[in-house]
């Protein structure tokens, strides 16, 4: 493996880091994403070379949006796992995150790294979930600073193609396992309950049932009923209860017809100068005074002719 040199100031440790742990660390990062976590890193160390093959995460440390402190409760945790599951190696750094600020140390980073991990091989692993931004802090020399190279291997390296033994995914997703699919995808809506999505078709049904109504009302001809009265004339229609009857005002017709050509516009309220029919004309032979006419030649040969 290089080893990067930096002119007076010593070379870089060599860090080789497996995927795996990678994988922890950045999931633990992405469970609190507003607030710091923590852990520590457990590997191996051989000279100038430093292995980071696996990680514990750091259960009740005091955490805060900008920075995280390991308590008595986290190193009791962190020691126990240690014994329990990594007693042939040791602690070769720790990890922490920083959700959405960058990957840097802070002064409170610093103090805790050259407190806690000072020795000269001892990292330090800050992660941002918000950005996926990761970097490595090691010792250089007398000094603290981000390592430029960074090695990461796969424990499951040189396995072949399809000799994994696992199957292929067969089958096909029911509805439920889709469901389940679409609530689990970050940034998703939720599902719109089933009984807004009722009440939204209903209203819709109802109102194109209601706008369908008034365009056949407005652009379509109804008929409209009348009642006329054949021995005056006057039209009549039903009051809006449908009760009743009341008069149209302006309309009438000749007594005796009762056709709808026959309707009259009257002026005036209440057809006060309504249609009103001719006289009947006046017999032949009779003054305007009531007097006889007198007879004409013709009238007077037939008085002649009849026999007395």
């Amino acid at each position: 493996m290089r080893v990067r040199k930096h002119s007076g100031k010593g070379p870089q440790p060599a860090v080789v880091v497996e995927g795996e742990v990678l994988r922890q660390i950045r999931q633990h990062a992405r469970s609190c994403s507003k607030t710091e976590v923590c852990g520590v890193l457990i590997g191996s160390e051989d000279k100038n070379s430093l292995v980071i093959e696996a990680c514990i995460s750091g259960a009740n440390a005091a955490q805060a949006g900008t920075h995280v402190t390991f308590t008595q409760d986290t190193w009791a945790h962190i020691y126990q796992t240690k014994d329990a599951k990594y007693p042939d190696h040791r602690i070769v750094g720790w990890y922490h995150s920083h959700p959405g600020f960058g990957v840097f140390l802070s002064d409170h980073d610093t103090f805790i790294h050259k407190n806690f991990f000072s020795s000269p091989l001892q990292v330090a692993w800050v992660y941002d979930p918000h950005s996926d931004e990761e970097g490595c802090f090691g010792w250089v020399g007398q000094r603290l600073e981000r390592l430029s190279e960074i090695s990461v291997v796969d424990r499951k390296g040189g396995e072949g193609a399809g000799e994994t033994g696992k199957p292929e995914p067969m089958g096909n997703f029911n509805v439920n396992e889709e469901e389940d699919l679409a609530a689990e995808k970050p940034g998703q809506d939720k599902e719109v309950p089933r009984w807004l999505r009722i009440t939204f078709s209903v209203l819709s049904y109802t109102l194109v049932l209601v706008l369908a109504f008034l365009a056949s009302w407005i652009f379509f001809p109804h008929k409209e009923m009348y009642f006329i009265d054949p021995s005056t004339g006057l039209v009549y229609e039903p009051t809006q209860d449908g009760k009743h009857l009341q008069q149209v005002p302006g309309l009438r017709v000749s007594p005796g017809f009762a056709s709808p050509s026959d309707l009259l516009s009257t002026p005036g309220p209440q057809g006060s100068d309504a249609f009103k029919p001719s006289s009947p004309e006046k017999p032949a032979g009779q003054k305007k005074d009531g007097g006889a006419l007198p007879a004409t030649n013709q009238d007077a040969s037939k008085e002649k002719n009849v026999p007395r």
